[in-house]
């Protein structure tokens, strides 16, 4: 009886003690002494008790003479050695038992052994004793244990297993045994039915399962063959039994999975019919446990291989039969049954990079998302890939919620577990098909494993190291994300003396393609694809991380390249110019950071006699240079976005577009797309007008020149102090028109705030470049000033306006942006916390919760610090903003954007490093008459859209990990960096924080702290809190206590990692707080 994560598994107990005699003519004496010998004691409760009173009496017994039975006592005499280990690991056994916790579950299988049951009397049970004597040896091995469940103690969960009582599984094994004997005797009896065979699975401390399988024989002339045999398995046994917990949790799982497979394989064979009937009455969450795809499938052994040792490394090779890690994938056309039912869902596998065992999709009803637990339920999809799941049987449901005050995170998963357990022993008639959690705050979440990968979006390249592997012909390759499996690379892709000289590549960085994930094995198969570098270098680093993301960041091709103007300098033609509105001699100038190299929009702002102003925002016409459907087109529409780097860009475009003929540069004549407006001071927009134009920039200013043009609106601006200007247009001219857009800017804004939008601004770390090595010199947090609100409020307004033309004019083509509002779990889940917390905070909508955030937050260091956590919290519950076509939706309620809170929405502002803007110029032109009709349909529209999601998705991400680096040198190069921090979320051994001064989140473990004697975990209501027990630093001094809990202040030190590229933060001690 082995307790594992909660788990009482018999199977493996009963297992222990059949594969010994001598143990197994003990066990029988159990039998009798506790006097268990009427078929009325049947059922999972009397067999629990039955097996637990069994192994105390018999240790208690052991303490006492006793009489030795003469079989026993014949083969200890052959090996009297082996008596200590049987006696230790009883010992062991009996140690994991003698609990609070163990006699808990006595106490409550006793009192549910008096629940009503199902009439089991003798000659339903002799039957079912006889039905399985009936049985071929080969196959009976092969029957459901019902001693095995991967999450309960008892033997079965429904009432129609009763006839399993302890006495007929008793009586079931002993014959079996002698039928056995039976068999070795008789000449005439096969192979088949003379071997047994069993099939174990470990789990690695890296989540690996390596496979192996005991194979005996029961040949009379190999009997010391046998007999090594034997003295192997017990080692073995003894060898598991001291092994983690987490094992034989895997173990029990594996077995339990193969077993139900193999029965439901057999008894489909004989009903097929009866099977298709059952898979068209087949539920989603009640029906999933009989599918014939289980998670560990393993492939029988043939009659040659029977009785060969165990091939524990598969990659041994050419011994034993080769387990099924992995499911097989269901066809295209089961799983597009599934879906058509409802029987299975799709959606995008999404991995914790903390926990890299975890991983979710979610849930079509807006729920708590769905749970994937471990790599076997993932079947080898990796994170970003679409797939369909099947939902995994009610009872194995994740519990994610206690309501036990004080509980940690373990223990609280513990106790689950055998709440789970518990509520599978009550009979069929009082569960009535529901699953219902054992108190009102107890929240249970849809488990799923994967059973169909629909797209592979992971683009399968992985930066990482290879590991020398002694006498194997490939090298280990360890990836850097550990969400992605190990991969076995051929020794030929490998460097000519890496097998001569490993350790000279421990520290080189490393790209490789993953070909194929085996079924039959834990590790994927791959090739190299290139050396990058030293590990920890920003130029290797930063090459590994675009191509694990799939960023194209090659040389465009002369085929791309001849898609471009040929005679340079270039200069529009005189057709073209009669074409559109010259606006070259207006003021139009363009506002963007200091280092900007692709200018795409440019404002101007005319005071009009009436005293309106007439206001336009002009965007390059990037679609003019960008033909549908060329060479040029299809890399664009491939590449869908620009990449931003911390030192570098990865354009969309050739740089002849992107920072010459189409970048709105000052004093030069560029083709654009104009929207215009006439608009009062107060923000009201009385007329518009779309079009295709020419402008010339007159000066190309900062967002630091315009800023300091809105603080100072009475200076007078010397030549000197601003870049270049157009001599015909005065400074004090441009000076007035920044503050007349900032005097508009700020009405739009407080209109949109007012009306219901939302603005979450975080912290964005920046950096200080060598020009020359491009290395970080310093860091600094980004100020969002006025003068990015500025040009952010007219482009919003820009946008907003062209999505409404082009829906208008093309209700099925438009290319729309939306936002989906938050998951009504996620809020919930807000508002309870900011309840617990004491803050008067609305989520109910988008405008609430903006006016909450500025209303209820002071300006004092310690609010200003708590907003940017509340601010992170809230993102955390936000969905993405998505591009989508208008026509694959049929209610337009689903186009609102949640955050604007505007019903349409989309992208025209940003051509240049945008191609989803690009369609939309094309929608635009064709509306108005200047282009030819888009030649796509609604579904490659959005097909196209979907493309630009992932590259957008993959663009920040990348650009993120390009911080990561960054900040990582830096503080490796600068470090230790001392900072104030504000805890965002406390756990059981650990807390997150916010580092205020660089903006950066990181995740402290108390175990990692230096000086800390102890630590605590309570539940304060439903918050989680920490009690730090710090050392003295006098000797006579008694330690003292630091309590966190969120928005509690800290300081902490950031610093370096043994990890190339990575940094920690490390919690000071509370006296180093200045007060």
């Amino acid at each position: 009886m082995i307790k594992s994560k909660g788990i009482l598994h018999f199977d493996l107990l009963w297992d222990f003690l059949w594969n010994k005699e001598c143990e197994f003519s003990t066990f029988h004496n159990f039998h009798e002494r506790v006097n268990l010998t009427t078929p009325e004691v049947n059922g999972s409760s009397s067999w629990f008790v039955f097996i637990s009173e069994a192994f105390i009496m018999h240790m208690d017994s052991s303490r006492q003479p006793k009489r030795v039975n003469p079989k026993c006592e014949a083969k200890g005499s052959q090996s009297e050695s082996k008596a200590p280990c049987r006696k230790d690991a009883y010992a062991r056994l009996l140690s994991q038992h003698r609990s609070s916790t163990f006699t808990k579950f006595l106490e409550q299988y006793a009192k549910e052994s008096s629940l009503p049951k199902e009439d089991n009397g003798p000659t339903r049970l002799l039957q079912a004793q006889s039905d399985k004597m009936s049985i071929p040896q080969g196959k009976r091995d092969l029957m459901p244990n019902h001693l095995s469940d991967s999450s309960d103690f008892s033997p079965s969960s429904s009432k129609d297993k009763g006839d399993d009582s302890s006495l007929s599984m008793y009586m079931v094994k002993l014959s079996i045994q002698n039928a056995q004997n039976d068999s070795e005797k008789k000449p005439g009896v096969s192979e088949k039915h003379r071997k047994a065979q069993r099939r174990d699975t470990a789990t690695s401390q890296d989540g690996d399962i390596e496979s192996g399988e005991e194979l005996s024989s029961s040949d009379p002339n190999d009997s010391k063959r046998q007999q090594r045999q034997r003295k192997k398995n017990k080692d073995t046994s003894k060898e598991n039994l001291s092994k983690d917990s987490s094992h034989f949790a895997e173990n029990a799982q594996s077995k339990a999975n193969v077993t139900k497979l193999e029965h439901e394989e057999t008894k489909n064979k004989k009903n097929p019919s009866k099977q298709m009937e059952e898979g068209k009455q087949k539920a989603l969450t009640s029906k999933c446990s009989g599918d014939s795809h289980d998670f560990n499938k393993v492939q029988k052994p043939t009659a040659s291989n029977a009785n060969l040792p165990a091939d524990k490394n598969k990659n041994k090779g050419g011994r034993g039969s080769r387990k099924q890690v992995f499911e097989p994938y269901m066809t295209a056309e089961e799983v597009s049954r599934g879906l058509k039912r409802g029987q299975f869902i799709q959606g995008q596998l999404r991995i914790n990079p903390k926990k890299y065992h975890d991983a979710f999709i979610l849930s079509p009803d807006d729920t708590r998302d769905i749970f994937l637990d471990g790599i076997i339920a993932r079947n080898r999809a990796l994170n970003g890939d679409i797939v369909v799941v099947q939902i995994l049987p009610q009872e194995q449901w994740k519990v994610v919620k206690s309501d036990c005050e004080g509980i940690s995170e373990a223990e609280a998963h513990k106790k689950n577990l055998i709440q789970t357990a518990q509520k599978k022993i009550v009979q069929a008639d009082h569960l009535e098909n529901t699953f219902t959690p054992q108190s009102t705050s107890e929240v249970f979440q849809m488990t799923a494993k994967v059973v169909y990968i629909v797209e592979k979006k992971h683009s399968r390249a992985v930066t990482g190291s290879l590991k020398f592997l002694p006498d194997k012909p490939f090298a280990m390759f360890s990836p850097v994300d550990h969400r992605v499996p190990r991969i076995n690379i051929p020794l030929s892709d490998c460097p000519e003396d890496f097998i001569s000289r490993p350790d000279d590549y421990a520290n080189t960085l490393f790209i490789c393609r993953i070909t194929n994930c085996p079924a039959d094995s834990n590790f994927a198969e791959g090739r190299l694809a290139k050396t990058l570098g030293q590990a920890g270098e920003i130029e290797p680093e930063t090459e590994g991380i675009l191509i694990e993301y799939d960023v194209d960041f090659s040389e465009f091709s002369d085929k791309v390249i001849d898609c471009l103007p040929k005679n340079l300098p270039w200069n529009i033609p005189p057709e073209e110019l009669a074409k559109r509105k010259d606006l070259r001699k207006e003021c139009i100038f363009t506002i963007d950071p200091a280092t900007a190299r692709d200018l795409d929009d440019a404002l101007s702002c005319k005071q009009l006699p009436d005293g309106n102003y007439e206001l336009g925002v002009h965007i390059a016409d990037v679609s003019y240079f960008v033909e549908e459907g060329n060479d040029l087109d299809q890399i664009a529409s491939r590449r869908a976005t620009t990449v931003y780097l911390v030192q570098k860009v990865i354009p969309m475009l050739p740089r002849l577009l992107c920072e010459e003929l189409c970048s709105l540069n000052p004093l030069a004549d560029r083709l654009t797309f104009s929207v215009i407006w006439k608009i009062t001071p107060e923000g009201k927009i009385l007329s518009e007008w779309f079009g295709r134009s020419v402008i010339r920039s007159c000066v190309q200013l900062s967002y630091d020149h315009a800023q300091s043009m809105i603080e100072a609106p009475e200076k007078k601006f010397a030549a000197q102090e601003l870049p270049p200007v157009d001599p015909e247009h005065d400074i004090d001219v441009i000076h007035q028109a920044v503050l007349n857009l900032h005097s508009v800017a700020k009405k739009l804004r407080a209109q949109r705030l007012s009306g219901g939008a939302l603005r979450l601004d975080q912290l964005k770390l920046s950096f200080q470049l060598d020009k020359e090595t491009m290395m970080p010199q310093g860091c600094y947090i980004y100020e969002y000033k006025d003068s990015n609100k500025l040009v952010e409020e007219f482009m919003l307004l820009a946008n907003i306006a062209t999505a409404h033309h082009i829906y208008k004019c093309f209700p099925k083509l438009a290319l729309l942006r939306r936002h989906p509002p938050p998951k009504t779990k996620k809020v919930d889940e807000l508002q309870e916390l900011c309840d617990e917390l004491g803050l008067d905070i609305d989520i109910s909508s988008a405008g609430a919760l903006n006016k909450s955030l500025l209303s209820i937050l002071g300006k004092d260091q310690y609010s200003i610090a708590r907003k940017e956590v509340l601010t992170h919290m809230c993102s955390r519950t936000m969905q993405m903003a998505v591009y989508f076509c208008a026509g694959v939706f049929e209610e337009e309620k689903l186009f609102k954007h949640y955050a604007l809170n505007v019903p349409l929405y989309t992208h025209f502002t940003s051509p240049i490093r945008r191609y989803a803007d690009i369609l939309v110029h094309r929608l635009l032109a064709s509306s108005l008459n200047c282009g030819p009709n888009l030649a796509l349909s609604t579904e490659e529209i959005q097909k196209q859209a979907s493309r630009c999601n992932d590259k957008k998705t993959a663009s920040k991400r990348v650009q993120e990990l390009s911080s990561e680096l960054f900040f990582g040198v830096f503080v490796k190069d600068c470090g230790p960096l001392d900072s104030e921090a504000m805890v965002m979320a406390v756990l059981d051994q650990s807390f997150d924080v916010l580092v205020l001064r660089y903006g950066v989140q990181k995740r402290i473990y108390c175990k990692s702290v230096t000086g800390l004697a102890s630590f605590h975990h309570r539940k304060v209501r439903k918050q989680s809190e920490l009690t730090l027990l710090w050392k003295p630093e006098e000797p006579q001094a008694p330690p003292f206590e630091q309590v966190i809990s969120i928005f509690t202040l800290v300081e902490v030190q950031l610093k370096a990692d043994s990890v190339p590229t990575k940094c920690s933060a490390l919690l000071k001690r509370p006296n180093a707080i200045p007060h």
